[in-house]
């Protein structure tokens, strides 16, 4: 194949196509961008820092552009506006801490020894970015690592091709150097081998379980650094103290928001006995004040979901769970839109679930979440920790010191109170288990996007 076609979901025209580089024309590109690199590195952190800051600026002043080319190219309801407010949220605070992030840890300094670490940039970065949140989730490693002095090479995902155009034509516009930054639309082959030819001194994945492995197997021998995030299966649990209005509307948004087309999206949801039947009572009553349609209309409230593969499986899940016993409480008359095939797929809550079931274990990346009743703090805990992903948990109390108890029993990447579906960039986004390795944004972020490099320097 050597176009690249995004089909919309909203009617499956062919929205988007663009030639794909070949192999030589896109290790070009990154020989390009290692040229460039140490001229970059070399300007002025606080020059970096306001170019980027420029280059985000410009992206926001395209958002009535931007808005509606998300619902044509991944099918977001308009109504929502697009993801700037955290695109620049995370660029700002990213900006703002870079000085005291990259900062030289100080040893010694006496007469006789200097010694300290440096932060110093690894060279070209590759940002892999998905189609879900494309534009939060390039930023994470596009603004940090071009701040740290990287030159940085932006691979969308073929769903929404138009952001990373966006991205180059916003920050290239602010004087970033056009080899500095670049939007390269590449096949996932020859990604691979650009990976292992070594091009790349750190890549940066966010995407499916499946294509982490695939980046481990290209990266193997290389030494490459991989930060991925992967997956997620993430658990609410609401205690008997939970502030129920809160809690159902947080955490029913957290599952149904993008047509739970989320990374950290909850997944599945337990509920203290006692509170059970409140909770699904509110949920089912949220879930029916939805509308399914045309993302282009304001009134919409759910979109299609990118692409009617994903739609399908978030059908097959759904249905062995009704086949195993599950019962679902959201009518299928009330959202006409879903035909039953296609991307436009109606919202579902399940109760009777199991973890013998696939809705309760695989990642569904879609509107259905299965919601059980549980006796007490321990049997949540081990019922969120049975899965193999890790990603986020949002615990609902009024009590944080239960909550801070609980969140230390828990396998995962974050832990919520009283919210849920958020990436704090003060704090490390990352993952354990099947969820992925490394981190992005905080302090945490910057270092996974420099290398350390120790000064030991000797008067005699």
């Amino acid at each position: 194949m050597n176009t690249l076609k995004c089909i919309s979901p909203i009617d499956g025209s062919i929205l988007v196509e663009r030639p794909l580089l070949s192999s030589d024309a896109a290790a070009l590109a990154v020989a390009r961008a290692r040229a460039a690199q140490k001229d970059w590195a070399a300007r002025p952190l606080a020059e970096r820092v306001a170019l980027v800051m420029k280059g985000v600026e410009n992206v926001g002043a395209m958002n009535d552009l931007i808005v509606p080319e998300l619902a044509k190219q991944m099918g977001r309801p308009v109504r929502y506006g697009g993801e700037f407010s955290g695109f620049n949220e995370r660029a700002t605070y990213m900006a703002e801490i870079a000085e005291r992030a990259l900062a030289p840890i100080e040893v010694e300094e006496s007469d006789s020894f200097k010694r300290y670490i440096k932060r110093v940039p690894h060279g070209v970065v590759m940002v892999i970015a998905p189609w879900n949140y494309p534009f939060m989730t390039a930023i994470n490693g596009v603004a940090p690592g071009l701040i740290a002095g990287n030159s940085v090479i932006l691979k969308m995902a073929s769903q929404t091709p138009l952001v990373g155009e966006r991205m180059a034509e916003g920050f290239h516009a602010a004087g970033i150097p056009e080899d500095v930054f670049q939007n390269l639309f590449i096949s996932h082959d020859t990604t691979g081998k650009l990976i292992g030819a070594g091009a790349f001194n750190f890549v940066n994945f966010t995407g499916s379980v499946g294509g982490g492995r695939m980046m481990e197997h290209a990266a193997a021998g290389t030494f490459t650094g991989l930060g991925l995030e992967l997956g997620g299966k993430d658990p609410g649990y609401v205690m008997d103290d939970a502030n129920m209005e809160a809690a159902v509307d947080t955490l029913i948004d957290a599952a149904m928001f993008n047509s739970g087309q989320c990374c950290c999206g909850i997944e599945r949801i337990y509920v203290a006995e006692s509170r059970f039947d409140e909770f699904v009572e509110r949920a089912v009553a949220l879930v029916n004040t939805y509308k399914l349609g045309n993302p282009l209309e304001v009134e919409t409230t759910m979109g299609p979901m990118a692409q009617t593969r994903i739609a399908d499986e978030v059908r097959a899940q759904t249905a062995e769970a009704i086949a195993a016993g599950a019962r679902p409480l959201i009518d299928p008359a009330l959202f006409p839109a879903d035909t039953g095939e296609g991307p436009y797929l109606m919202p579902q809550i399940l109760v009777d679930v199991t973890h013998d079931m696939r809705v309760m274990r695989d990642e569904s990346f879609g509107p259905v979440v299965g919601i059980m009743p549980v006796k007490d703090d321990a049997e949540a805990v081990a019922l969120m920790n049975n899965s193999e992903f890790g990603l986020t948990a949002s615990l609902w109390t009024g009590d944080m010191a239960r909550a801070e108890a609980i969140g230390d029993a828990i396998e995962t990447g974050t832990v919520f109170m009283n919210r849920a579906d958020y990436l704090d960039p003060g704090l490390c986004w990352t993952g354990c288990k099947n969820t992925g390795r490394g981190g992005s944004l905080s302090v945490l972020g910057y270092h996974n996007l420099t290398r350390p490099k120790s000064y030991h320097l000797r008067n005699i």
